[in-house]
């Protein structure tokens, strides 16, 4: 059974934290426990009906504002699919904390009010889910109750986004009218809107292909964990663990590790004690060379081919989450893929304008939320790839050396050798 990780995002008091909810309510995914406190929770704000959107509103700091302040997480599942989503804030100052979720997600649900249509926040949370590579956005027009069930109203919305879209590099978007507090085109098609013939919101989740997300023509592997028994009967026992993040690896491929540069050839590949012929993204696998070479964890095994580039500096696109800005020449620490480095901020060539993806020029340093293209330069040489190619190798943090913090979030544009 695969995996949906996806997010929802929009204005603030569009109802995200209310869909998640009936989404998980009406899907039997809720436990009594939780919903006994859940209506105890609602009686206390003396509500008329269960409020759903506590599911997901889990601080305490959320329940008094009525808003959501942080990235909250649930998982759930049905019989067809594994989901987690990432409920994101709304207003314009969480901006890193959309990045956040919009980092790991494979599909996004962009919340449009019904009665407001399509706002700053709609574009900024899609152009920000465009950036980050999410390939399946989902555009739910919520409270349509509000405005009579109306197809024009949806349909004048629809007409709008995909006006916008076309700015987006974004291959797949699907449009679908809901009423989150009733529940309808949520978990069940609604009665009370006979002209749409689309799929409600869960099972176009259970159903969007996500096959095509991967690419499968560079085979990366980075290795998490080498594996030594150090037992008797294994005493010649060297995997190493990790995830096929692209491409496909078969026994008998020739294959390099870096940084080193290394090569070998792959002897065996496991998964679950069990030896199979081929494996591929995204699977977790324990793979076996037939050289005995110093391997470890945060170095990659590669397929030889012609597009492997292991650089000291790298382009990219980075999100400035910290409250203290940076200037060009700061000394950061950088974890891509599961190796550490160091790195200095060389340059701040342009930042992103959010309104319309256009670059402007750099004021000379990166405040809170702030989206730009810059230069780095790596301590030690890091096998890279743009963003676009592959979202792993192409992905990296940026950390302060002295605090841990982690200040930005940042997508491999380009790299020289």
């Amino acid at each position: 059974m695969d995996l949906l990780r996806f997010l929802t995002a929009g204005s603030v008091d569009d109802g995200k934290s209310t869909l998640i909810g009936r989404l998980l309510f009406d899907s039997e995914s809720v436990s009594t426990d939780i919903l006994q406190a859940i209506e105890k929770a609602s009686k206390g704000k003396h509500a008329t009906e269960i409020d759903l959107s506590l599911l997901t509103d889990g601080l305490r700091a959320e329940r008094e504002q009525g808003i959501t302040i942080d990235v909250a997480y649930k998982y759930f599942i049905t019989e067809k699919r594994k989901f987690i989503i990432a409920d994101t804030p709304g207003h314009v100052q969480y901006t890193r904390n959309m990045v956040t979720g919009a980092s790991n997600s494979n599909l996004a649900i962009i919340l449009i009010d019904a009665r407001n249509g399509i706002t700053e926040q709609t574009c900024r949370h899609s152009i920000i889910a465009s950036l980050f590579g999410i390939q399946h956005l989902v555009v739910c027009v919520n409270k349509i109750d509000l405005m009579n069930y109306s197809e024009k109203v949806f349909n004048d919305i629809v007409a709008n986004y995909r006006d916008f879209s076309k700015t987006l590099f974004v291959n797949d978007i699907t449009f679908i009218p809901v009423s989150a507090k009733f529940g309808d085109n949520v978990v069940t098609k609604s009665e009370k809107m006979p002209w749409y013939i689309g799929k409600p919101l869960l099972l176009h989740l259970e159903t969007v292909e996500l096959a095509s997300d991967f690419n499968f023509s560079l085979a990366r592997f980075p290795v998490q964990y080498v594996i030594r028994p150090r037992q008797d009967a294994l005493h010649d026992y060297r995997g190493y663990a990790g995830k096929v993040v692209s491409g496909v690896f078969k026994k008998g491929d020739e294959v390099k590790v870096f940084p080193a540069g290394l090569t070998s050839r792959i002897k065996e590949i496991e998964i679950e004690e069990k030896e199979i012929s081929e494996a591929f993204a995204p699977q977790s696998v324990v793979i076996h060379l037939e050289e005995d070479i110093d391997i470890s964890r945060g170095d990659v095994i590669a397929k030889k081919d012609d597009s492997l580039l292991v650089t000291q500096d790298v382009e990219a696109t980075v999100c400035w989450m910290s409250e203290r800005p940076v200037q060009p020449g700061a000394r950061l620490a950088i974890k891509h893929t599961s190796r550490w480095a160091r790195a200095v901020l060389d340059e701040i060539v342009a930042v992103v304008d959010m309104d319309s993806l256009d670059e402007r020029p750099s004021t000379g340093e990166l405040v809170l939320n702030d989206i730009a293209r810059v230069r780095l330069r790596l301590s030690e040489p890091l096998l890279v790839d743009p963003y676009g190619e592959s979202r792993i190798t192409g992905a990296f943090i940026l950390t302060d050396e002295a605090t841990n913090d982690t200040v930005a979030a940042g997508m491999v544009i380009s790299a020289t050798a």
